[in-house]
This record gives C-alpha cells, structure tokens and sequence, in this order.
C-alpha cells in the first residue's frame, strides 16, 4: 500500500491541468487506470459512456448536426428544444457483448486502482443496468446495491414507431421517471471489518449526512438546469444538486482522491471542487477536456439548487 501518494503525482505523463485542489487530465482512462499506482484511490463517482458507441467521433458529428445516428432526438413539447439521448435500444447483440466485455475489463482495472473497500458509484440506465452491473460484479468487485435518482426522463413511453396511429393506446415501454446507479466495493480483506478497514485505508463505509442521518439509496432530483447547460454543452450533464450529494457520500471521511475516469465537461469533479474535496478527472476527447478548465470553476461555484433541508446540508 502506497500511502505517499499526492494528486499531483497522478498526473503520470498524460497533459494535464490543476484546477484548485482537483487534477483534470486528457486521456483515455483504460491508459491511465492501468498506469496508476495500485490501491491508490479512495472513491469512483462516473457516467461512462456505454460502449464508448455514442461518443464515436462519426456518432458526435452527427448529433452535432441534427442527424441523430444513435442519438435520439426527443420530441418537443411546450416550446423547448431537447437535448438529444443516445438510443441504447440501437445496439445489437454483438454490440452487447463487446459492451459486457468493455465492463469486465474496465471494472478489472478499477479494482486495481481502488484502495481496499473503495466504493464505486456507476450511472446506468434501466435498459442496460442488469447486464452492465453484472459485468461489474464478474470482474471482482462487490454489489452494495443502487443508487435510485428520482427524475421525469424523455426515455420511453412512444407509441409503436411507424404505427402510432394504429395503436394510439400502446407505450414500448414505460416512462423513465428514475436512472439507477450501480454501488460496488472493492472487497475488504479477509477478516477485516468496515472499521479496520476505515483506520488502515479510509475506506470501507459511506459518509452520513452532515446531520448524522444515513445517506439514502432514493435520491429525489431534478433535471439539470438550464443554467447549468449553458455552461457545458455536454449530453449527458447530470445536475450539480443530486452529483454533491452522491461526491460528499463517497467518500467516507471526507479525505482521500475521487476519480471520475469518464469525466466528460467535468461536472462530478465540479461537485467535488464545490465541497472541498481532493478529486481527478479523466478524459480521453479533446473538445470535452479543454471545455472542462472552464466549466468546473463556473459549476463548482454556483449555490446549491436543491432548497430546504438538502440545500442547507450541501451548499
């Protein structure tokens, strides 16, 4: 076990970049994870991208213009243009399986990179979580079971393509209203308990709320607002309200290095950077490392959205 390690020495020979205590660094993460010193890091809060199809560089021209692809262009309503989704429903067999074996081998190298009893927090959706999470689980890391985010989606609830009119009254399937995240633990050693675990790696737990309250496996939340999408245009930005509460768990005493291995614009190191936290962020597309030096400084420092009890605990 390495215990000198400091977050500057992550930076390993990738470019990079600080921004105040956290390490942004342009990579692809398999690269890095492979390089990095074993049972270095203390918690992983991430959003991959599935396969790494919808963020083919043939796939992002496409969004970029209006084209779809594998992205999906919501319908609008209300007067507001939608952002657009990657349809998961467009993969087909062998694209699942090389996605199960992209899983198994990140999750493998993960669990070289994490301390002992280091948590992992993993966004999926519904339609792929039972087969992402259990190529998680075969590469050596535990279940501790999900994170619920509570919220409205676009996914689902289209009548039949090409024969909405024939039965107007039938849903494929149903109306997204939650996204879950997967919880995995890098085994304690045999016969250590959580609180030898917490002594000799920091690791082990999850950190309660600031008012002794567990931290909870429903989250209620919003869609990302728009103020925040204004500062990075990135597809799958998730909310700075529900990523600190999810950052500030992580990490069980409230020290120790989080990584996002699929950083995107940056938002979950923003999180972390908001709450004080010591925090690296990779990225392996060019346009989205160079758009995170300047989104993570606006993120981070925006007021909490969430109002009464959550706001008062995480702003």
């Amino acid at each position: 076990m390495n215990q000198s390690v400091t977050l500057e020495s992550l930076q390993l020979h990738f470019p990079s970049a600080m921004i105040g205590r956290s390490l942004v660094i342009h990579a692809n993460c398999f690269d890095w994870l492979q390089a990095v010193p074993e049972n270095t890091l203390h918690a992983m809060v991430t959003d991959p991208p599935y396969g790494l199809k919808e963020y083919e560089y043939e796939q992002i021209a496409k969004r970029n213009k209006g084209e779809g692809g594998i992205w999906r262009i919501p319908p609008s309503f209300d007067g507001h243009e939608r952002s657009p989704l990657p349809r998961f429903t467009a993969l087909n067999a062998k694209e699942r399986g090389i996605l199960k074996d992209f899983f198994i081998e990140w999750g493998r190298m993960a669990l070289r990179a994490l301390r002992p009893g280091a948590h992992i927090f993993l966004a999926s959706s519904t339609f792929l979580s039972q087969m992402v999470f259990s190529a998680i689980v075969e590469s050596g890391l535990e279940f501790r079971g999900e994170v619920i985010r509570l919220v409205q989606t676009l996914r689902g609830g289209d009548r039949p393509k090409n024969a909405e009119q024939e039965y107007p009254n039938v849903a494929s399937l149903p109306r997204g209203s939650y996204e879950p995240w997967g919880l995995f633990r890098k085994p304690i050693p045999l016969g250590m308990r959580v609180s030898d675990c917490l002594r000799e790696y920091g690791t082990g737990g999850l950190r309660r709320l600031p008012d002794g309250n567990p931290f909870s496996d429903v989250i209620p939340s919003e869609r990302t607002p728009k103020k925040e999408r204004a500062i990075a245009d990135h597809p799958s930005l998730k909310p700075q309200s529900f990523l600190r509460q999810v950052v500030y768990a992580a990490l069980p005493l409230g020290t120790g290095i989080l990584a996002d291995p699929f950083m995107g614009s940056g938002s979950t190191i923003a999180a972390a950077e908001a709450l004080g936290l010591c925090s690296v962020g990779v990225e392996r597309h060019n346009a989205y490392y160079h758009m995170s030096l300047e989104v993570i400084p606006k993120l981070s420092g925006l007021e909490h959205p969430i109002q009464g009890h959550h706001r008062r605990l995480f702003s």
